[in-house]
């Protein structure tokens, strides 16, 4: 089931690498992404239940050739090597001490992007970890929602073995309806170690969280 918000010609498109498509073939993988409908926005990625994750979005990545961004804590940000390495892939400093929040930040980035007319799309795991946890932590969801960008919803989908970015939502601020259809959209999504996926639904406000940082 596709979200129809957003179904006309992609706005932004990318040229990948021959190389990562032939890497991901081999391996018995595909990838479907025809491009991204605005300047800005958010991915989700689900589900997230093991370090391969990491290495078939890589590959994925690279084969497409979309330019993503993700949160990092700032302290990694200052180790020699590392730091480099971090932001080629496309992380982000976030201080999670200050006042504004991990969302506020990356609010104001967006902002700053729009009213400079730049590309900026910022690539989130909803889960957080690799455990199973009983919902979704908000922080993808506030920001897309505060920010006003689409949510793009990434399937990685270890039963058919592919990576589908192919669904793009506007958030409607009901929470109970947007995640209605965030979940008919991953309906049937397989996971690496099933039994971690977290169900899709917001984590109880009574729960403590953090936002989804790269540790």
């Amino acid at each position: 089931m596709s979200a129809i918000e957003f179904s006309g010609p992609p706005a932004v498109r990318f040229s990948g690498s021959r190389l990562a498509r032939w890497v991901l073939k081999q391996i018995g993988w595909r990838v479907q992404f025809d491009g991204l409908p605005t300047q800005q926005g958010v991915l989700v990625i689900y589900p997230h239940t093991s370090n391969w994750d990491f290495v078939i979005l890589v590959i994925a990545k690279w084969a497409v050739g979309v330019s993503v961004s993700f949160w990092a804590k700032d302290k990694l940000f200052r180790v020699p090597f590392f730091a480099p390495w971090l932001r080629w892939l496309g992380g982000i400093p976030v201080n999670r001490t200050s006042p504004r929040g991990t969302v506020g930040q990356a609010v104001d980035r967006f902002a700053q992007a729009h009213s400079q007319g730049c590309y900026f799309w910022l690539a989130l795991s909803p889960e957080g970890t690799r455990k199973r946890i009983p919902g979704w932590r908000s922080g993808f969801y506030q920001t897309a929602l505060r920010a006003g960008v689409p949510l793009g919803l990434v399937r990685l989908d270890y039963g058919r073995c592919e990576v589908v970015a192919q669904d793009f939502i506007s958030l409607s601020g009901n929470e109970t309806e947007d995640f209605k259809r965030i979940a008919s959209i991953y309906e049937g999504v397989k996971a690496c170690i099933p039994e971690n996926s977290a169900p899709i639904r917001l984590l109880d406000r009574a729960v403590p969280r953090s936002e989804t940082i790269v540790k």
